[in-house]
């Protein structure tokens, strides 16, 4: 079986986004792995001082989709060239989906409807990662 599933960093954060993200969006966290419950030893000077703790491995699911997670091997997150795209049933479901990307984030798009959906908007989180929230369907 084939398949390709989102792996973000999140440079030391991703307890927090993992909380952030359970809230936001009723994301289910399946698992989570501390570079410390490693059943190898890490190269000597591969981790920053500090990240012994830090989540090497989550995954999650968001509805039926799954992503996975980690705090990386450095202190830096970029999520630049994409957008994970979340669709939901309903309006309200959007609503509630969005208004929790939006907490500490930046609005791109507000909730509207377009030729391609009935309630569409576009937010980046407070962890830089760029969100697409929508209901299917054409507007009303």
């Amino acid at each position: 079986m084939t398949a390709l599933t989102p792996y973000l960093f999140f440079g030391g954060r991703c307890e927090e986004a993992l909380a952030f993200y359970r809230d936001a969006v009723g994301a289910e966290v399946e698992m989570v792995m501390r570079f410390d419950q490693s059943p190898e030893p890490h190269p000597e000077g591969s981790l920053p001082p500090g990240f012994e703790n830090k989540v090497m491995h989550a995954s999650l699911t968001v509805g039926g989709a799954r992503l996975m997670a980690s705090d990386g091997r450095e202190a830096r997150t970029n999520f630049d060239g994409f957008q994970l795209a979340l669709t939901v049933p309903t309006e309200a479901a959007a609503r509630k989906a969005f208004d929790g990307l939006a907490v500490g984030g930046t609005v791109g798009v507000p909730l509207t409807p377009t030729f391609w959906s009935p309630c569409f908007g576009m937010v980046k989180d407070k962890f830089g990662v760029d969100w697409m929230v929508m209901v299917p369907g054409q507007a009303g």
